[in-house]
């Protein structure tokens, strides 16, 4: 059964929320990152506001899948990943 856009939504806040508090994550939670932003896409219910944000978490998954060292990559995206999130709850 698939989720709610507000579901996906509050699924990537938390994944990106547990990035950038940890420091670390998997290869598994980029491609999942990546699943939900596709739905997202071409959901018509989504604040349109929110599809920039959107695009970027998109931009660093792919970087993120392809990294030599996911945990250093992570690391140097944590204010991103903050901005992320509180974007992500502000537009949701």
């Amino acid at each position: 059964m698939p989720i709610n856009h507000e579901h996906q939504l509050a699924l990537l806040a938390d994944i990106l929320s547990n990035q950038q508090m940890d420091c670390c994550g998997s290869v598994a939670e980029c491609e999942q990152i990546e699943r939900l932003i596709t739905s997202l896409r071409t959901n018509d219910q989504i604040d349109q506001n929110i599809l920039p944000i959107l695009e970027e978490i998109h931009r660093y998954s792919e970087q993120g899948v392809n990294a030599s060292n996911l945990d250093t990559h992570i690391h140097s995206h944590q204010d991103q990943l903050s901005q992320w999130v509180d974007g992500i709850n502000n537009l949701s």
